[in-house]
């Protein structure tokens, strides 16, 4: 099969798994919207960030384990089989301290995330609930991964949309004819991941399967060799929960729980279209690094072109439509009417995506550089758009402009981080014509 006909068949597949996740994000938050109004919204949106490392967490060490596996598997190394056995066991003993600060101390969690009485009252017990799943979270990542590796992205996909589809149903059933409210919320959000592992299970247990697990112990030096190649992935899903803190601070002072509920609007929407990104992403990753680990240069180069092509043509896309429906969205949202978040929330949507004009770029950009074992580059160009550019852009903007300012910082930051994801394009660019040299 040509490299573009596997480029589309793998894309296409994870585009949608990822849609699948961000759906039932949404899900969430509209539900809790109806059960719960502004509070409920401030409430998840506080907490948004302890979700977002959990999948961070997973997310590194399974997208870097995949890779190491796939690399070392195309090169012949009978060490890619441990890959998968030590990812898993790692995410256990990371899981086991989430999970004990979700017991332990889920008040003091929200109100350290800027809580007031009332908010922590709201989303103390869906902290506990979620939290306490936090290992299948890891798992959920670290499976999904190896399959879509294995050869199988439609096992993934379909993991990855079921499980959405049943947090999607559970958390009306949970919240509404059963009443559970916030915690029918949390339990739905915890029971997916669940699944996508058992649907994940269909293959790995399978004849057609070349992952396998193997015990062992843990290994710290095979851990860090992953999380090297799974930088981009973990910064790829922290950032949003950085994001979120550093944003959520500075609105609490601009425009108090309205502004942050808001936020929780923009932030949870811009989830939908990073899904779009990451999907091109995770995709791509199993061809290049394939390729990569095979030697075979053009393959790798053409597969990047699709890659970054095929993201800069969503970017105009989803930045044309949400101009076009921001109104409808936030209307979706606002449940109680509430005319303020209504203004905040429809100028945040317009400001914001623009930025995804830079952000396809670099969100597909850092992952090409993870899959071809350029960790460095990965590394800087990750930090750079989840922690450095967009906290810098933010206290700036923010100081000057206001909520406009804030809004206006994830367009600054990506832009900021497109010039060094450029930078390290070039790089390798000249790399590869010195090579060509010696040859």
């Amino acid at each position: 099969m040509s490299e573009k006909k596997l480029f589309a068949k793998y894309v296409s597949q994870n585009i949608l798994g990822m849609l699948g996740i961000s759906v039932y994000i949404l899900a969430d938050t509209f539900f809790i919207s109806m059960a719960e109004g502004a509070d409920g919204i401030t409430a998840l949106n506080l907490v948004l960030p302890v979700y977002s490392l959990i999948f961070a967490v997973g997310a590194m060490i399974g997208v870097g384990s995949a890779i190491r596996f796939r690399i070392l598997r195309a090169r012949g190394d009978r060490s890619a089989d441990t890959y998968f056995s030590n990812a898993v066991l790692w995410a256990l003993i990371l899981g086991a301290v989430f999970i004990a600060a979700g017991i332990a101390v889920p008040d003091r969690i929200v109100a350290l995330l800027g809580g007031d009485d009332r908010i922590v009252a709201v989303g103390k017990d869906y902290t506990a609930i979620f939290m306490s799943f936090a290992p299948f979270f890891m798992w959920n990542h670290i499976c999904n991964a190896f399959v879509r590796n294995d050869g199988a992205p439609a096992v993934a996909m379909a993991a990855t949309l079921l499980s959405s589809l049943f947090n999607v149903v559970f958390d009306y059933v949970l919240m509404f004819p059963l009443r559970l409210g916030m915690r029918g919320a949390a339990l739905a959000t915890a029971l997916s991941p669940v699944l996508g592992v058992a649907i994940c299970c269909v293959h790995l247990l399978s004849k057609r399967s070349t992952v396998r697990f193997r015990w062992a112990l843990p290994s710290l030096r095979k851990l860090l060799s992953s999380c090297q190649l799974g930088v981009s992935a973990f910064v790829g899903e922290i950032s949003s929960g950085v994001t979120t803190v550093v944003f959520n601070g500075i609105i609490l002072k601009l425009a108090g729980n309205v502004g942050v509920a808001a936020y929780g609007v923009v932030a949870n929407t811009s989830l939908v279209a990073a899904a779009v990104f990451n999907g091109v992403s995770q995709g791509a990753q199993p061809l290049l690094s394939g390729y990569y680990g095979k030697g075979e240069r053009a393959s790798v180069r053409k597969v990047m072109r699709l890659g970054v092509g095929t993201g800069m043509v969503f970017s105009v896309l989803i930045i044309a439509l949400v101009w076009a429906v921001a109104e409808p969205v936030t209307a979706v949202f606002n449940n109680e009417g509430n005319a303020e978040l209504a203004v905040y929330a429809v100028t945040g949507l317009r400001l914001y995506f623009t930025g995804f004009l830079f952000a396809g770029f670099n969100i597909v950009g850092t992952g090409i550089l993870s899959a071809t074992e350029s960790a460095r580059w990965a590394f800087l160009a990750s930090v750079s758009r989840g922690f450095v550019a967009i906290i810098l852009c933010a206290f700036a903007l923010s100081y000057l402009f206001g909520m406009n300012g804030v809004w206006l910082a994830f367009p600054a930051a990506e832009l900021a981080t497109t010039v060094l994801v450029g930078a390290a394009f070039a790089s390798g660019s000249r790399s590869d014509m010195k090579r060509n040299e010696k040859v």
